[in-house]
């Protein structure tokens, strides 16, 4: 089998080939810029958390009977795995609970999410409404009125 190549034939191809890759100077890519952290969007410190799955809300009950059956397993991982070998076997009427409390939150978070985004729009328009005053009306809020920055110039004429 002359035209099969095979790892043998690999080998003897790459020996057979000149090394120069220096000589030839190979470019290298460009380097990419670092991704830094101000193009993303702030978080937001007050914005709800995303409610846990029906998965998670087991894990929370299995963490607390795992580390009593195990107290000399400190590993999370191992919290995990045991977990979810355990979600794996379960039927579906023995999840229906925590798929049932999972909703439950689910629903929650919803209306406090509704409740966040009302009140970031409002402020979106807060701040809008301000953007959009010209200086004039912006100095007469303020108390300052045009006649007082005329004479502040005319008093700058006179020196």
């Amino acid at each position: 089998m002359k035209g099969a190549k095979g790892k043998g034939a690999a080998k003897r191809d790459a020996s057979l080939k000149p090394v120069h890759d220096r000589k030839v100077g190979k470019k290298k890519a460009p380097a990419k810029p670092a991704k830094t952290k101000a193009g993303k969007a702030a978080k937001d410190p007050n914005k709800p958390k995303r409610p846990p799955s029906a998965f998670f809300v087991f894990l929370e009950e299995f963490r607390v009977t795992f580390k009593k059956e195990n107290p000399n397993v400190k590993a999370v991982s191992a919290v995990g795995k045991a977990g979810g070998e355990k979600w794996k076997s379960m039927s579906a009427a023995e999840k229906a609970p925590y798929e049932a409390k999972a909703a439950k939150r689910k629903t929650e978070y919803e209306k406090v999410m509704k409740a966040y985004n009302k009140k970031q729009e409002s402020e979106a328009d807060d701040v809008e409404e301000e953007s959009d005053k010209s200086k004039s009306e912006v100095d007469e809020e303020s108390g300052q009125d045009d006649d007082e920055e005329e004479e502040d110039e005319d008093d700058e004429d006179d020196d």
